[in-house]
């Protein structure tokens, strides 16, 4: 099927990453039919290489979600029609709490962290999060994600020389404040509300945000005149986006697009 009214995409990415890793994705929706934009984050319009520079870390570092939100209702507001919202992983928070605000046609949440609220399914979560960034609530400002846990938490069950191209391309620092406000009220989502369609994604093997917890945020949503869906893939991790067969969950969110408009 390909789109004759050209209805656009806002791909958010998610943190530590470069915008630039959705560009085979951009490609793909394109040949849909689609207009695709991949906006980067504040602060983070360049290449990996250059954004690891130290020089740009206190910008960085100054990143919280409430001014990401703003930045994203922005671009979206000058968009002509309320543009359909695919994130992954912190990406697909913020497009939970978008649809929130009612600024998007529908959104697929690919690896979504997890809003607020209480589940046993977080401990893992949060256990990882502290496991790499013991230092989260320290004075300084940004941290880079190592390649230890770069490929044994997030690329994992990906060739070595997959998992070592990727993290040179991609990686950048993150800033702290968009972790600590996970454990705050701005990430809450009001479950009963009336939403456009939402479509949860997960993976078998995601070591981060698995399956059950994804899961979880999906059953949140208790409003029955909205639709909302769920698909776990298996064999595949955190970072699909960059795995050899992407195009198989990008052909899959294209055919529920499909059925949703």
């Amino acid at each position: 099927m390909y789109l004759s009214n050209n209805q656009t995409i806002v791909f958010i990415s998610g943190a530590f990453m470069s915008h630039h890793y959705w560009e085979q994705w951009i490609v793909f929706f394109e040949s849909k039919g689609y207009k695709a934009i991949a906006p980067p984050w504040l602060y983070k319009n360049d290449t990996a290489e250059n954004l690891r520079e130290q020089s740009l870390y206190d910008k960085i570092g100054s990143i919280n979600l409430s001014e990401l939100l703003s930045y994203y209702k922005e671009i979206i507001e000058l968009l002509p029609e309320k543009p359909i919202l695919i994130g992954h992983s912190y990406g697909g928070l913020i497009v939970q709490l978008l649809i929130q605000q009612d600024l998007g046609a529908a959104g697929i949440c690919i690896n979504s962290f997890p809003p607020a609220g209480f589940t046993l399914s977080k401990f893992s979560f949060y256990k990882t999060i502290f496991s790499f960034s013991c230092s989260l609530f320290s004075g300084q400002k940004t941290f880079l994600l190592s390649f230890k846990n770069w490929k044994h938490i997030y690329f994992n069950n990906n060739a070595a020389e997959t998992q070592q191209y990727s993290y040179e391309k991609y990686l950048i620092p993150e800033s702290k404040i968009i972790f600590r406000d996970l454990f705050f009220k701005n990430t809450s989502i009001n479950f009963k509300r009336r939403h456009v369609p939402l479509f949860f994604i997960s993976f078998s093997e995601d070591k981060i945000i698995s399956p059950k917890l994804v899961f979880w945020n999906f059953k949140k949503y208790k409003n029955f005149h909205s639709i909302t869906c769920y698909k776990e893939f298996q064999n595949k991790n955190h970072f699909i986006i960059l795995d050899p067969q992407w195009k198989v969950t990008a052909q899959y969110t294209a055919q529920w697009l499909e059925k949703i408009f």
